[in-house]
């Protein structure tokens, strides 16, 4: 794994112009799955699944429910347990070693669809309690910190409130909030509008907009159709624990050569 000490931040690559996509070849390899798979017991949830996701690429995953989009992005932090395959994240493998998973989780931000705060805590103690207890920063600086991302994420006035003191957007930008406070070098992000109401489903995707322009590395789990558009790299179109299809936004929304994802395409949109 790189330090972030020694190796100074890639600059977020400059925006592709109208119609085009940009160029990662480039690019490092982030997160590498070679023949990943997992069984639930006699179900297979994941079958064969192998992709690079590449430095600065923002990645959305699609697909029907129960197609496995969660199941093997919790596996990128072990959060779920692969069976078969390799998972290489920031050339580190994931394997049952210990040190190796607590060196991954320490680089990848994780934000779910619920918010996980911690109820009894206020939010300014919510964002800087890991960087005090993993990170062993000092209260103050860690605090500093705390501060200036909820400022990133539009909502500083609510540090000294409880997590249910606010609304359901405003609870998801703290747990954005914190997930960044580890200075992660990559995002996953797990369906995190779908317990939102809808119109606090933008101010949330609006936060994800701006941290993928400032070239963080985010594999997205969605059914937010515009964000994909919009903001991906790459569409991974999933179902039955495989990769169906893949391809930039214009591919996959206007000419998906599979009958799969056009049947899926045509059913949302």
């Amino acid at each position: 794994m790189t330090d972030a000490a020694t190796e100074p931040t890639a600059e977020p690559m400059s925006e592709p112009a109208a119609g085009q996509t940009r160029d990662l070849s480039n690019a490092r390899d982030m997160i590498v799955c070679e023949d990943v798979s997992k069984w639930y017991g006699d179900f297979q949830a994941l079958d064969g699944i192998s992709t690079t996701i590449k430095e600065q690429e923002v990645v959305v995953v699609l697909g029907p429910s129960g197609s496995g989009k969660s199941t093997w992005i919790r596996c990128i932090n072990r959060l779920e347990v692969h069976q078969e395959g390799r998972i290489v994240v920031d050339d580190v493998e994931l394997t049952n070693d210990l040190r190796n998973i607590e060196q991954i989780r320490s680089e990848v931000g994780m934000v779910f669809q619920q918010f996980n705060l911690f109820p009894h805590l206020k939010v300014i103690d919510n964002v800087s309690l890991a960087p005090i207890w993993v990170r062993k920063k000092p209260r103050v600086e860690a605090e500093e910190q705390a501060m200036a991302l909820l400022e990133r994420v539009g909502i500083p006035e609510q540090a000294h409130k409880y997590p249910g003191q606010l609304s359901g957007g405003q609870q998801q930008r703290v747990a954005i909030a914190r997930a960044l406070a580890m200075e992660p070098r990559i995002m996953l992000f797990d369906e995190v509008t779908s317990a939102l109401d809808p119109e606090m489903v933008k101010e949330v995707l609006d936060i994800m907009k701006t941290l993928a322009l400032s070239g963080m590395t985010m594999m997205v789990v969605t059914h937010e159709m515009g964000f994909a558009k919009e903001v991906a790299d790459r569409i991974i179109f999933m179902e039955e624990g495989q990769i169906v299809e893949q391809g930039t936004p214009q591919h996959f929304f206007e000419n998906p050569t599979e009958d799969r994802t056009k049947l899926f395409l045509s059913q949302i949109l």
